[in-house]
């Protein structure tokens, strides 16, 4: 029989195995297109041209046959929810939930949008995102632009009969900026509760470096004020509309100490929390390729993308220790084909979420992931995925 660190080594993906090769029509034509566009421009542009190309008839049906990859193996049950594949889509992307139908039909497993305050707020002034291309990586200092809960949900009720729904949709929810910390609680509470009758589950959002101080909600006594606030609206709100109480995740920061995260995952566990996303943007700028002047130019903002990748596996296997798997994990941060979602699989996530690798790899990227964890599947002998997460941890 093959030895075992032979074995756990290969289902790791750690292997020297070269990465899948995305669309090249994206790479070659599309993408270089959109890149002469400021970055904020080219997401909207692209998009408009997306949802007015999918609204013509049977082009939505041929891109699901396309881009959907259904394979019983796929089907991950976490935090009480059927997700049809493990792949979905981070929040940031589609901040007032305008795209969640037609994003459906790439593929994705879920779509987190958001990050959503609980008032309207213009976000940070632009310039506000910027791509690096030699790093394959984002900065943004969006500040969390958002037309406020109230707004989302009425653009959620709007497009709700239309949901895919097999396509998991979850909602970011942050702090507004004008609100103080120790007001944080009841705005999370408001955005919860407006947005109660539209989430699969929701994300407390205390990780962007976008928002002056948010951060400091990351600590034990702010994080337990917010998530008892949340937790008690999550019964009440249940009761009122006759539903079940929604899952409730918290989105963590790459940033964080090694206590830090220990701390954390005690509180995740104590306070009865869904899961943990792992991770958000990160302030470090090490290891770049973009010269060092290019960076100060952009200054402030998260970094995403491959040079998050490592270190956002590594605060996935440290939270999968201290969770001793107790609560799912979702892996977020530096995603760009399948051996980057496989390696966060086997470093301990149940699921996993790309943002930037999207915009780098194009619309064939979640189906080109989900081969991917399908062929390492078979490879090893897995029946579903679930047997595969925490096998293995970085740097074993």
């Amino acid at each position: 029989m093959e030895p075992t660190e032979n074995r756990v080594a290969k289902v790791s993906g750690l292997t020297g195995r070269q990465e899948t090769t995305p669309n090249l029509s994206w790479n070659k034509l599309i993408r270089p297109l959109f890149f002469q566009l400021s970055a904020e421009t080219a997401h909207y542009t692209a998009m408009n041209a997306y949802t007015s190309l999918v609204a013509l008839p049977l082009v939505a049906s041929q891109m699901r046959r396309r881009y959907i990859v259904k394979d019983p193996r796929l089907v991950t049950n976490c935090f009480g929810l059927q997700f049809p594949n493990p792949v979905g889509l981070a929040a940031g992307f589609d901040k007032a939930g305008q795209w969640h139908t037609e994003l459906a039909h790439l593929g994705f497993g879920c779509i987190e949008i958001g990050t959503v305050t609980g008032q309207a707020q213009p976000g940070n002034p632009k310039p506000r995102l910027f791509r690096l291309p030699a790093d394959k990586a984002i900065i943004n200092r969006m500040g969390f632009n958002s037309d406020g809960c109230e707004f989302v949900a009425s653009q959620l009720e709007k497009k709700h009969a239309a949901k895919d729904s097999s396509c998991v949709l979850g909602i970011n929810i942050g702090k507004s900026k004008v609100v103080p910390l120790e007001e944080a609680p009841a705005e999370y509470k408001k955005s919860f509760e407006q947005l109660f009758p539209f989430a699969d589950y929701f994300t407390i959002n205390v990780s962007s470096p976008n928002t002056p101080n948010l951060r400091e909600l990351q600590n034990r006594d702010h994080l337990v004020d917010i998530i008892t606030t949340i937790q008690q609206s999550n019964e009440d709100m249940a009761i009122n509309t006759n539903q079940k109480p929604k899952p409730v995740l918290l989105k963590i920061a790459p940033d964080l100490t090694d206590q830090q995260l220990a701390e954390i995952a005690e509180v995740a566990i104590e306070y009865s929390l869904s899961g943990v996303i792992a991770t958000n943007t990160t302030i470090s700028r090490e290891g770049l390729q973009t010269s060092h002047d290019k960076v100060e130019e952009i200054g402030a903002g998260g970094l995403s993308g491959k040079p998050l990748t490592l270190r956002s596996r590594e605060v996935v296997a440290n939270l999968y220790r201290n969770l001793r798997g107790k609560i799912p994990i979702v892996g977020v941060g530096g995603i760009s084909n399948g051996p980057d979602a496989w390696n966060m699989i086997c470093a301990g996530a149940s699921l996993v979420q790309l943002y930037t690798g999207f915009i780098y790899g194009g619309p064939s990227i979640v189906h080109e992931i989900n081969r991917h964890i399908l062929s390492e599947l078979g490879k090893h002998g897995f029946e579903n995925l679930s047997q595969a997460v925490g096998t293995v941890h970085p740097g074993q």
